[in-house]
């Protein structure tokens, strides 16, 4: 792949990520949208309706999903529309075989055809234990098969974007870089998730690999989480953003230096407590952080 089509791809993938960004506005404000993962808003004691008339409330852009059927995913979209939200990203699954082999549900084409013009993210994480990251050349069936898929994606206006995950092939945020740029598609990218990166033990290596990842990066997810942690130790790492030892700033400083303009959402996974409850003082810390210079 020569150097011209390399530059070309990064330019119109950030183009498409900033797409997502609010139009200007003289008054201060967070410059990204930012939206609540399901894990945060799907509790007891409220309806459907009900989750999304609080996230729209407290003043959440809109929503991360999950895997869902396709006109199911379709409808959930449409209702966030009527409130003025978006969704956002949505959860999928794949898998990928030592030797290359990607498995997804058969139904990710119909899901993305249903969620045509929604201008929503394909969340893919990718189970398995899949080839060195670093072998990958572009040429192998594997990434012929993900740039398939932001093909499918680009027919549908929408995006794909590996979603790092501890335990998983790309289960570090710099792997899941190196795929991305491997498929090197405007419509295939990745997603950073603080608490996963953490568990992975890479804190701080935060700036660098969001430096690396400046072409590609398509989103973001955050939550309170103590520094110093490593491993799937959840409840230290997944919090209210308002709580946590870890400094937020380190990444929003480097997302405004790297001038990235999309989507960031938070991460509620097992928080104890109610919807409002946790998005309430979310919220509120997210105002104060975005605001910081």
């Amino acid at each position: 792949m020569t150097a011209a089509r390399i530059c070309l791809i990064a330019t119109s993938l950030f183009a498409l990520s900033c797409a997502d960004a609010p139009a200007a506005d003289p008054k201060p404000g967070p410059a990204n949208p930012f939206y609540a993962m399901d894990t945060a808003f799907q509790r007891a004691g409220l309806s459907g309706d009900q989750q999304l008339d609080l996230v729209k409330e407290l003043g959440y852009a809109g929503i991360a999903w999950h895997e869902a059927a396709p006109e199911q995913a379709k409808a959930t979209a449409e209702q966030c529309e009527k409130r003025g939200l978006k969704m956002f990203t949505i959860y999928c699954s794949a898998t990928v075989t030592k030797d290359g082999q990607l498995t997804h549900s058969p139904q990710l084409p119909k899901l993305m055809q249903a969620l045509k013009g929604h201008g929503t993210i394909i969340w893919l994480h990718i189970g398995g234990n899949g080839p060195a990251t670093a072998s990958l050349s572009g040429d192998e069936p594997l990434v012929k098969t993900l740039r398939g898929l932001a093909e499918v994606a680009a027919a549908n206006d929408l995006r794909i974007a590996i979603y790092p995950h501890v335990g998983e092939w790309t289960a570090r945020f710099a792997d899941a870089t190196k795929v991305a740029k491997t498929v090197a598609h405007p419509r295939f990218g990745v997603t950073f998730n603080l608490c996963h990166c953490l568990a992975m033990g890479d804190e701080d290596k935060v700036p660098a690999i969001l430096e690396e990842a400046k072409p590609v990066l398509m989103t973001v997810t955050l939550s309170g989480a103590d520094s110093g942690v490593k491993g799937g130790q959840w409840n230290r790492l997944i919090q209210t953003l308002d709580k946590g030892t870890y400094d937020q700033g380190i990444v929003l400083r480097k997302l405004k230096q790297i001038g990235f303009c999309g989507p960031i959402g938070f991460q509620g996974y097992a928080i104890p407590g109610d919807a409002r409850s946790i998005l309430t003082p979310t919220m509120n810390a997210w105002r104060k952080l975005s605001a910081a210079p």
